[in-house]
C-alpha cells in the first residue's frame, strides 16, 4: 500500500512539474512570443505607416492609463482611419485564442487600419503577463472598471471587437472571439471598406 501512494504521489509531482513548466513557457528567442510572432519583426513591417498609425506602433504592446479622456483623445487623433478596437482580458480564453489572429492582421492591415486594444476588468500584473506571452504591434488601454468600455457602448462580454469608421463612428460590433484571420479580414473589409 505504502509503495502504491508513493508511486501516486511521485507521478502526481512529475505531472505538477510538467504542467507548470508547460504554462511557465517563455520564449527561446529574444522578442519573440511563444507562438513565434517577433514583435520587432512586425514593427519593421509597418514601418512607412501614416503618423496617426506610425504612433500606435510605437506604442506597440504597451498598457497605457489614461482612461476615457485619453482613449476618447486617441480616436480623435485617429480620424480619417479606420479603427479596430478588441475588448480583453487575461482571464478570457477566447480572448487568448484570438490574439495571434490580432497580431497577424494588426501587421498586414496596420497601415491602413488602426487597431487599439481596451484591457478591461483586469488587474495590470496578469494583463502584462499575457502581453509580454501575446504581443501585439499596437499598444491597449486599461479599463479595470470598464469605464471606457461602457463609454463605447462595447457590451460586457469578452472577447468584443468594435468597428470605428474614418468619420469616427462605430458601424459595427461582433461579439465573441474570432476563429480565423480570414474572418476578422472580412469583417473589416465589409464594415470599414478596407
Amino acid at each position: 500500500m505504502n509503495r502504491a501512494l508513493m508511486l501516486l504521489a511521485a507521478v502526481a509531482l512529475v505531472a505538477v512539474v510538467v504542467i507548470g513548466l508547460t504554462q511557465a513557457g517563455g520564449s527561446e528567442v529574444p522578442g519573440q512570443a511563444e507562438d513565434g510572432f517577433d514583435l520587432a519583426e512586425a514593427k519593421r513591417d509597418l514601418a512607412g505607416a501614416p503618423a496617426p498609425l506610425a504612433a500606435l506602433h510605437g506604442q506597440a504592446n504597451e498598457l497605457l492609463a489614461g482612461g476615457p479622456d485619453a482613449f476618447e483623445a486617441r480616436l480623435r487623433e485617429l480620424r480619417g482611419h479606420p479603427v479596430v478596437i478588441n475588448k480583453w482580458a487575461s482571464w478570457c480564453g477566447p480572448c487568448r485564442a484570438e490574439f495571434p489572429i490580432f497580431q497577424q492582421l494588426a501587421t498586414t492591415r496596420g497601415k491602413e487600419v488602426a487597431f487599439v486594444g481596451v484591457n478591461s476588468r483586469d488587474k495590470r500584473p496578469a494583463a502584462e503577463r499575457f502581453s509580454a506571452r501575446y504581443p501585439v504591434p499596437y499598444p491597449s488601454y486599461e479599463d479595470p472598471a470598464e469605464t471606457i468600455a461602457r463609454a463605447l457602448k462595447a457590451p460586457s462580454n469578452f472577447p468584443v471587437t468594435l468597428f470605428v469608421d474614418a468619420r469616427g463612428r462605430t458601424v459595427f460590433t461582433h461579439q465573441g472571439g474570432y476563429r480565423s484571420a480570414a474572418d476578422l479580414d472580412a469583417d473589416i473589409q465589409e464594415h470599414l471598406g478596407s
